[in-house]
């Protein structure tokens, strides 16, 4: 069951092993259906071609919007998602209405869960 929350539902996802275009991609996706730190226009800054890079974002999975964005990948992005039980529940079915997602590891504490993701397109 999907309650709305009252109070603030954050969940941190981390964005690597893709493009920056394709973590572009995601992050604008996910600002369609989340409030967030970033916005739709925040494009992912490549600082080293050399070295791997990682993207952050945080969402309020309680803040849900409606609204769609290009979700397109050109490759495979991991995501590495970290937040309360519901809230992740929530963001990670909100990654599946767009992407296909695969689970490759996840931990459990008393009140945190972090799942580590990979996403693709359909």
């Amino acid at each position: 069951m999907d309650h709305e929350r009252t109070h603030p539902e954050p969940v941190s996802v981390f964005l690597s092993d893709c493009s920056r275009q394709d973590a572009g991609t995601v992050f604008g996706t996910l600002c369609a259906c989340f409030a967030s730190d970033r916005t739709a226009e925040d494009a992912p800054a490549q600082q080293d071609t050399t070295r791997p890079m990682v993207w952050l974002g945080t969402f309020d999975v309680a803040d849900a919007h409606t609204g769609s964005a290009p979700a397109h990948l050109d490759g495979t992005v991991s995501a590495d998602v970290q937040g309360g039980y519901w809230a992740v529940e929530r963001f990670r079915r909100a990654l599946e209405s767009v992407y296909s997602v695969q689970d490759l590891t996840g931990a459990s504490g008393d009140q945190e869960r972090d799942v580590h993701l990979r996403l693709e397109s359909r």
